[in-house]
């Protein structure tokens, strides 16, 4: 039983890094697109606009990471309902953009900054931050088909959801059993 019980450890915390290192790949790119355009709108058409440049270019980068992150990353946690999934994904990233936005914000109304590439770092802090709430954020609310359906997870909840009965030297009475035979309480 303890070996069984540490195979089926090592399996999720083996598919949570694979998870985790796909999200980190999926971000890396959303990182890079986030930044790129919102660099250059920072310096270009948006040049007076720097909360509303990142948000464009984190936008931008959504789509993108909504796409990889449902046929890739958490592929297997595909929600069957395409639409509602995708709206709990935009309300994930919302927030994740209001925490990007807000470190942009914050940084020249509150503090401020006027230099673009300490606006610029500020948001990337936001990024920094923003990621870690996406992430579980993804994996438990957006992405949260259960594994159930691949047989080597099957079981998993049992490790957590011990039923007395299953428990070593527990033992539950045979007259409070219910006789599937019989109809009404236990005899």
């Amino acid at each position: 039983m303890i070996t069984t019980l540490a195979e089926r450890l090592r399996g999720l915390a083996s598919l949570f890094w694979r998870e985790v290192a796909k999200f980190g790949a999926v971000g890396g790119v959303a990182f890079i697109i986030d930044n790129g355009f919102t660099y250059y709108l920072m310096h270009g058409p948006m040049t007076d606009s720097e909360a509303k440049a990142r948000f464009v270019g984190a936008s931008i980068a959504t789509v993108f990471s909504w796409i990889a992150n449902r046929f890739w990353t958490f592929r297997h946690r595909r929600q069957d309902n395409v639409i509602r999934e995708f709206l709990m994904f935009v309300l994930i990233n919302g927030i994740g953009i209001g925490i990007s936005t807000g470190f942009t914000a914050l940084a020249k109304y509150s503090l401020g900054v006027t230099d673009k590439n300490m606006l610029f770092a500020a948001g990337i802090v936001g990024i920094l931050v923003a990621t870690v709430v996406r992430f579980f954020a993804y994996r438990f609310l957006v992405f949260n088909k259960e594994l159930d359906d691949e047989p080597e997870f099957s079981h998993d909840h049992e490790i957590i959801e011990r039923h007395p009965h299953t428990q070593p030297g527990v033992r539950v009475p045979e007259q409070s059993v219910k006789n599937p035979e019989r109809p009404g309480p236990p005899a």
